[in-house]
């Protein structure tokens, strides 16, 4: 299917053509050229509202018109509404405003402290800065913070502590590690059922626990990414312990190269992670769909996959979807594809998906600066 582009939306890389694979009826469209586009949530009143870490912005889009809500943010990324409350993941802290008549006013921190590049102790040297935010049932406000590298071990012991996602208690407190061993929950979403899940991007260059080396063929497929649902306290292994095989309830193995003698932690007494995805998919965003879409896509999870940044052929952008069904993920199902031609070029690369108050799915595009509504039959 042709992406359907209305005039004057049609800048690169929509100044030709641009063929999608989705699902037989349904039909996807240019709603919005927002340059980096990240995050999107919706608003209460039916504005969505999208991130923009590197303007400092959140935007509020009407069609193809968009005015800022929020401005002068420190990397603005993740949001979550709870009620009238909007929640904001700045790369520094997690805020929350009132979101009354279409404005956000009456800031305060929920979360203050968090390390990003502007850290002293860090010293600009800090990878995955963004932050994820989401809201539980009981009014608890969970977010991720990212690790500082690929295999940073130090940052388990740093204070706060990174690769985690942290939890503060409903009615505020202070955060406290809810999961460990995170390298990068950038994905961050509550399911039908009240749990907890995030999406994690992996590490890169894991030696074979055969040889010990840096195979490149090994490298390609492992380690999976994971796609877990988050208990208190649970560890998901980074730097010491990597999941293999898949696609689901997949286990961990020991990473032969930073926990050699496995008395770092013991990976095989780890519950095996819930879902995964291909390695180095680098999943971004992670929303719930119950109910807003048809059969068989009414229950389930949405995830932008932003695709491998070193992989050789390059593993491919997509938009996933997760059947929901009794408290568990089914297996990965791609939802939208066709953003990476056969030589491997992209014309695209997904970051969030979200299901819209009218039935269809509105999709992020940083690359591509677009937002897209996707739209079942007769919607």
């Amino acid at each position: 299917m042709t992406v359907e582009v209305p005039a004057g939306m049609d800048a690169a890389p929509f100044d030709e053509a641009r063929r999608v694979s989705i699902p037989a009826g349904w039909t996807m469209a240019v709603w919005a050229r927002v340059p980096k586009a990240r995050f999107a949530r919706w608003a209460p009143d039916g504005a969505l509202l999208v991130s923009v870490p590197s303007t400092g912005e959140i935007l509020k889009l009407d069609g193809s018109r968009s005015t800022p809500l929020l401005e002068g943010l420190t990397q603005p990324h993740g949001m979550a509404f709870a009620g009238s409350t909007l929640y904001v993941a700045e790369s520094d802290e997690i805020s929350a405003y009132d979101y009354v008549d279409g404005r956000a006013g009456n800031r305060r921190t929920v979360a203050a402290g968090l390390p990003d590049a502007e850290s002293p102790d860090l010293r600009g040297a800090y990878a995955h800065a963004l932050k994820s935010v989401a809201v539980g049932p009981d009014g608890a406000v969970y977010f991720s913070i990212g690790s500082t590298g690929n295999i940073s071990a130090e940052d388990r012991d740093a204070t706060p502590p990174r690769a985690t996602i942290m939890r503060v208690p409903p009615g505020g407190g202070p955060a406290e590690p809810f999961a460990t061993g995170v390298r990068n929950g950038t994905g961050l979403a509550v399911a039908p059922d009240g749990s907890v899940w995030t999406a994690v991007n992996g590490r890169d260059n894991v030696a074979d626990p055969a040889t010990g080396e840096v195979d490149p063929a090994y490298v390609n497929d492992h380690p999976p990414e994971q796609l877990a649902k988050l208990t208190p306290g649970r560890e998901l292994g980074w730097p010491y312990c990597n999941i293999d095989g898949g696609p689901a309830d997949v286990p961990f193995i020991r990473d032969v190269q930073t926990n050699a003698d496995g008395d770092k932690l013991d990976c095989a007494a780890l519950p095996p992670v819930e879902q995964s995805f291909g390695a180095h998919s680098a999943p971004l965003g992670l929303s719930f769909v119950d109910g807003e879409l048809p059969e068989p896509y009414a229950r389930g999870a949405l995830v932008g996959i932003h695709g491998s940044w070193n992989r050789r052929p390059p593993r491919a952008p997509e938009v996933s979807f997760y059947p929901w069904s009794d408290g568990g993920l089914g297996d990965q199902q791609t939802l939208v594809g066709g953003f990476q031609d056969e030589d491997g070029s992209r014309w695209g690369r997904p970051v969030d998906a979200v299901a819209g108050p009218d039935g269809a799915v509105y999709i992020t595009d940083d690359d591509a600066g677009a937002v897209y509504r996707l739209a079942p039959p007769g919607r």
